[in-house]
């Protein structure tokens, strides 16, 4: 059983990633003004749609239900927003202390560590970039934390299945890497440390949304927090004389770690309740 749910996963996975590789290394639809890989995101919904579809499954199966829409939505916002404003106010206290007058700025660019591709700050831009996140959100938070958690609650422990989704969206991420290296504009040593820090960056916000499912029931947490953690990184930029965002990495890596302890906390918080009751 556990094999035959690990090679469906792991298939499905493949699949996705085939379609992400090639539009972001030949179509390379983020470059554009879309600022986004949006066609690997609508292989994604379909491909959800038509597993769920030959399992006669729903999408309220995969979370996302319409009863505890608000709660999800609540937490998600409350987690992004306590997270970065915290993070962001860090930021500015370690650029103040170099010497730097850092400001907040507001305009639209593509999220990466490096190389970010900046495309404005007309209505236009921020639409698309809504859009754009909108649809990315729904379509990983359905892959990894829908139909991932879905498949593999039927074979491995709780801990186990959220584990294996995150893994597997933190690799997701380091496809932006793989492009560096082949435009030559990344060492191959330097890529395998950024590589690293993608997989647990991104790993970290996987498992913490993972558990906002065993929270609550549905997707909504981990797609409002997506979307906000997302759309703040892409709009809202730490400025100095000498650059922008340069140290975005120390405001993600907080930004992740305290969502990630606050949900820990709610997890156990509500593990005591019921072993209260």
């Amino acid at each position: 059983m556990k094999t035959k749910v690990m090679r469906s996963i792991l298939l499905l996975f493949l699949l996705c990633s085939i379609v992400e590789y090639f539009e972001f290394l030949l179509i390379r639809t983020d470059q554009t003004f879309l600022a986004e890989n949006v066609l690997c995101k609508l292989f994604i919904l379909l491909l959800i749609f038509l597993v769920l579809r030959r399992r006669q499954e729903s999408l309220q199966s995969i979370g996302f239900r319409k009863d505890g829409f608000f709660k999800g939505a609540l937490l998600g916002l409350s987690l992004g927003i306590s997270s970065f404003a915290i993070s962001y106010a860090v930021e500015y206290i370690v650029l103040r202390s170099m010497g730097q007058t850092p400001s907040l700025k507001f305009f639209i660019s593509n999220f990466a560590l490096q190389n970010q591709n900046i495309t404005g700050v007309s209505l236009t831009a921020i639409g698309i970039c809504i859009v754009g996140n909108v649809l990315n959100v729904l379509a990983e938070e359905g892959l990894f934390r829908g139909l991932f958690l879905n498949l593999g609650k039927t074979a491995f422990a709780q801990r186990s299945n959220n584990l294996l989704q995150s893994l597997l969206f933190g690799v997701w991420h380091i496809v932006m890497v793989v492009g560096w290296v082949i435009d030559g504009s990344m060492s191959v040593p330097a890529a395998i440390a950024m590589a690293v820090g993608y997989v647990l960056l991104a790993g970290i916000l996987g498992y913490e949304w993972g558990l906002c499912v065993q929270l609550t029931g549905t997707l909504w947490a981990g797609i409002f927090e997506h979307f906000f953690n997302n759309f703040l990184t892409n709009s809202l930029h730490m400025v100095t004389a000498s650059g922008i965002d340069e140290l975005q990495i120390l405001r993600i890596v907080l930004s992740n770690i305290l969502s990630l302890t606050f949900v820990l906390l709610l997890t156990k918080r509500d593990k005591t309740k019921v072993a209260a009751q």
